[in-house]
């Protein structure tokens, strides 16, 4: 337990987006090349997204994530898929009426206000999790638009400087990398 508050408390989140699961999916291979599990990961997108990268076969780990997204979605009214234990304690959560699936540490931040997400709510969550107003709307709007939203703490400033570089590799946009202040 106390591995997993310190995680959580370590750093800012550093997030990107991807416009297709190809893209997403090597960038999500180079947090678990690195050791990052799915507790350590946050994925946005819109369960139409969901439904056009990931379709009804989840072959990949990150396929699997996004299916447990569906899953859960079908509890609360949209989607199909299976739950994945691992992600489950995460948190994963969907929000039909706006048709957002939001797995891992930022879920928890949209869980109690599934009623706020549907107005602003996601702004909130992801201003709240340390990233700027303008970055977050361009998120919020690229999530609308299709695309997946990534996000991870890095444990440390070694990790950064890999997922900034592995997720250019990538075709990720919008990457935002939080600076560590000097102590």
């Amino acid at each position: 337990m106390a591995e997993h508050h310190s995680r959580t408390s370590r750093s800012p989140m550093m997030t990107g987006m991807f416009r297709d699961r190809e893209s997403a999916e090597r960038a999500y291979a180079s947090l678990t090349a690195r050791g990052y599990t799915t507790e350590d990961v946050t994925l946005l997108m819109s369960d139409e997204a969901r439904r056009r990268h990931f379709g009804h076969e989840p072959d990949t780990e990150l396929g699997s994530k996004a299916a447990e997204g569906a899953g859960i979605g079908a509890v609360v009214g949209g989607g199909a898929g299976a739950l994945l234990a691992g992600l489950a304690a995460a948190g994963v959560i969907a929000l039909p009426g706006i048709g957002l699936i939001a797995m891992g540490p930022i879920a928890a931040a949209l869980t109690g206000g599934a009623i706020g997400a549907a107005s602003g709510g996601l702004l909130g969550a992801l201003i709240g999790a340390g990233i700027p107003e303008e970055q977050a709307k361009r998120y919020e709007s690229g999530i609308r638009e299709g695309n997946i939203v990534m996000g991870v703490s890095p444990r440390t400033e070694e990790d950064a400087a890999y997922f900034e570089n592995e997720w250019r590799s990538c075709r990720g946009e919008d990457i935002y990398r939080p600076r560590r202040r000097a102590a």
